[in-house]
């Protein structure tokens, strides 16, 4: 028989793991594509088959991804609205008119939340009362998201890009930039961070990693074709997708391909990343599951319609929309259809999830919540 104190350690071990197992589980999802590094990999599991749990109508046709903090969900409209959500039921809190459309994600990061519309403005606002805190004037139209900087190098410092061909890194307490790095054309994408480094996709055809503490570049992977979609950053490499149809895997070192693969269709979305393999989605309405080592295809899906919505994956499946207005759930293993929601209007934004809940909005103003009741109550 096991003696009794070595049970005792594995109960306490299995005990401290389950305990450590729950934030993941709980975790939220506060930014575009869920953390800073875009990988766009939900810690939470969704059901084989989600259900829907709520829809709420904004009135206005939705591209932005929502993001999800503690009770609420935060998702912008093209009328220029920031609403926030009860995730419970989906009732409205708050929405507050910022001005110009909005095509960002908002993110959640250090008691404000953060969006920019496409007028140029960049806003700071409350979460409780969706009061605007402070604002701060770009040059250019803003489509890019803002990603939030945990490193120790640039600590509480928000970062997006703008039309203006600026990547701004602005400090909250002073509401004015760190630094600033200039591009050769727009930064239409969402920066990636990690690893001390801000990464941009840009449409001057630069994969650019910058010091995130000076804004300098340190590295650089120059190519013939523009970008529109954020890296995902994973193992000392990026992932992204060109508009040309070209799939890429940058060395964060030196900017040097680790491959790069011609697909049909231009590439808006942005890749998630897990594991082993690459998932990305393209206007030819294709999904492609490549190995994220050597480039080479695993599978592929067609959906419909074209896809700008970028993939997130959850446990074993994928999740994502097209403009043919349904939402589907794929294997990741070998890229089967598990699962569609059709939600009718077209579906440029891209999936949410957190706490076995899914949150999508569609181009005709509808805001979904799919899961579980099970799920759901956790």
């Amino acid at each position: 028989m096991m003696p009794i104190v070595i049970k005792l350690m594995i109960l306490a071990f299995v005990f401290m793991g389950s305990r450590a197992a729950l934030p993941e589980e709980n975790r939220d999802w506060p930014c575009f594509r869920g953390s800073p590094a875009m990988t766009g990999v939900a810690a939470s599991i969704l059901p084989a088959e989600p259900k829907l749990v709520w829809t709420h109508e904004s009135g206005a046709g939705i591209e932005s991804t929502a993001a999800i903090s503690d009770d609420s969900v935060f998702v912008g409209t093209q009328d220029g609205e920031l609403l926030a959500l009860n995730f419970a039921d989906g009732k409205l809190r708050w929405k507050t008119k910022l001005g110009a459309s909005i095509a960002a994600s908002p993110c959640v990061a250090g008691g404000f939340i953060y969006v920019g519309d496409e007028g140029g403005t960049f806003h700071a606002l409350d979460p409780a009362s969706g009061k605007v805190l402070w604002r701060f004037k770009a040059g250019g139209k803003i489509i890019s998201s803002p990603t939030p900087a945990p490193d120790a190098s640039a600590p509480d410092a928000i970062l997006f890009g703008s039309y203006d061909n600026v990547l701004y890194c602005l400090d909250p307490k002073t509401r004015k930039p760190r630094w600033t790095f200039q591009a050769d054309a727009q930064v239409h994408c969402s920066p990636c961070v990690a690893e001390g480094l801000a990464m941009i996709a840009g449409c001057d055809g630069n994969v650019r990693m910058i010091d995130l503490a000076t804004g300098q570049q340190k590295a650089a992977a120059v190519l013939e074709s523009n970008f529109g979609a954020c890296p995902a950053y994973a193992d000392g490499s990026v992932y992204v997708g060109a508009i040309s149809g070209e799939l890429l895997s940058v060395k964060c070192a030196d900017g040097t391909l680790n491959w790069q693969v011609k697909k049909e269709g231009e590439c808006y979305a942005g890749a998630a990343v897990a594991g082993d393999a690459a998932v990305f989605a393209t206007r030819a309405n294709k999904v492609f599951c490549l190995d994220r080592g050597a480039g080479t295809q695993r599978w592929e899906f067609t959906a419909k319609g074209k896809i700008d919505s970028s993939p997130v994956i959850a446990g074993g499946t994928i999740f994502v929309g097209s403009s043919d207005g349904n939402l589907y759930g794929l294997s990741l293993k070998d890229g089967r259809k598990t699962w569609e929601f059709a939600a009718g209007g077209e579906i440029t934004a891209s999936p949410a999830i957190a706490r076995g809940k899914l949150v999508i909005g569609t181009s005709d103003g509808a805001v979904y919540c799919l899961g579980g009741m099970k799920n759901a109550e956790r």
